[in-house]
């Protein structure tokens, strides 16, 4: 089998470790086990000695209940027979499909969006159609083209609802347009909703789960509960014909999460209001700072993100946008990840929940940057 090059991962893979100034991180302002026990005001003591005198066997094989009782609570419509863990979104993302999607199978992915949604359905046979989000659009689906673009063949239809790389969040009217166009076709929904409710807005954002029966959702302890460490993430839907599918190929590749991982995320999960409200003021405050930023930055604009943690920045400078990151990386310490890792140019990925101050130090350095290049520059765009 053969699948094409991950290339934001290649990208952060090479690059993430020579960073001083890491604004491509994706993940709100990771927190520390002991942060972790304070908001939730357990002992840490106590938990890793009651651990400690667990014999370490394989963890729960379908996932934790304790964990799996307080993820449904993220959703109107599960129980907790409607959620599997696995090992992170990435491992959540590659079962789901990995279980629908046979080759000629016929696809719908929006793109730009996480390259796991359309390269994996590629490596399976299967015909995958591109719906391109556009800027002018302001990266939302269309549903008139998406009309066009299925059928009754059609099997799975894939988005990213907050939308990695964009920010964009789909309105509830356009989400339940994309559920009747699903529904038309008896196509399965799947939404990586790994950004969930890292909005600029209170209020409760709509997932396909609850919206749709053969709706197939994505979650993770990464990004919105700033824990990537634990490779913790699960998949929840009502539609038994598909979790029996999941289950199924999940003996193959997983068999069960680790049971300090879950634990772990169990303690999370039971803190998650505080987690959630941590995180929000860290989006809000930081977005704030990175739209004031552009706002007097000359040669830099953007789609301005509703949700999550990411946005597209646009930069007037005629360079391709992996020479210009590398360049950038190797004279500042500033990382971003280049556009062309999701197939847009003369833009770059910017991850703005990390630290307040090292972010507001990379912007500064980045404008820096794009001065000197302009200025020595007879052809910027």
């Amino acid at each position: 089998m053969k699948i094409a090059t991950f290339k934001v991962e290649e990208w952060m893979n090479l690059n993430e470790t020579k960073a001083k100034y890491n604004i491509a991180e994706t993940c709100v302002d990771s927190v520390t086990l002991d942060e972790l026990f304070h908001l939730a005001g357990r002992s840490r003591q106590e938990f890793f000695s009651e651990l400690s005198q667990r014999r370490m066997t394989y963890g729960a094989i379908f996932g934790n209940r304790e964990l799996k009782a307080e993820i449904s609570k993220l959703y109107r419509s599960i129980n907790v027979d409607d959620i599997i863990t696995t090992h992170g979104a990435a491992g959540a993302n590659h079962l789901a499909l990995y279980s629908l999607v046979e080759p000629e199978d016929a696809v719908v992915s929006v793109v730009p969006t996480y390259q796991q949604l359309y390269s994996i359905p590629e490596s399976y046979g299967a015909k995958v159609r591109i719906l391109k989000l556009t800027k002018e659009e302001k990266f939302l689906p269309n549903l008139d083209k998406l009309r066009t673009f299925v059928n009754e063949r059609t099997k799975v239809i894939c988005i990213n609802n907050p939308n990695n790389p964009t920010g964009a969040l789909i309105p509830e009217e356009t989400l339940r347009g994309i559920v009747e166009i699903a529904r038309s076709v008896g196509a399965y929904l799947f939404c990586d909703e790994v950004y969930r409710f890292l909005s600029q807005e209170d209020g409760y954002p709509e997932s396909v789960v609850d919206l749709y029966e053969k709706g197939i959702v994505v979650g993770s302890m990464s990004k919105v509960f700033s824990l990537a460490g634990l490779r913790l993430g699960w998949i929840a839907t009502r539609n038994r014909e598909a979790m029996r599918s999941i289950l199924l190929h999940r003996d193959y590749d997983t068999i069960s999460c680790g049971l300090i991982d879950e634990a772990l995320a169990a303690v999370a999960m039971s803190a998650k209001d505080k987690i959630l409200a941590r995180n929000s003021k860290i989006v809000r405050e930081n977005l704030a700072i990175l739209d004031e930023w552009v706002a007097n930055e000359p040669y830099f604009s953007y789609v301005k993100p509703q949700c999550g943690t990411t946005a597209l920045l646009y930069c007037d400078v005629d360079m391709p946008s992996e020479k210009f990151c590398s360049k950038l990386l190797a004279e500042t310490g500033v990382l971003l990840t280049p556009g062309s890792c999701f197939d847009e140019e003369h833009c770059f990925r910017i991850g703005y929940a990390c630290n307040k101050e090292e972010l507001k130090e990379g912007l500064a350095k980045l404008g820096k940057f794009v001065e000197r290049l302009i200025s020595s520059s007879s052809a910027p765009l």
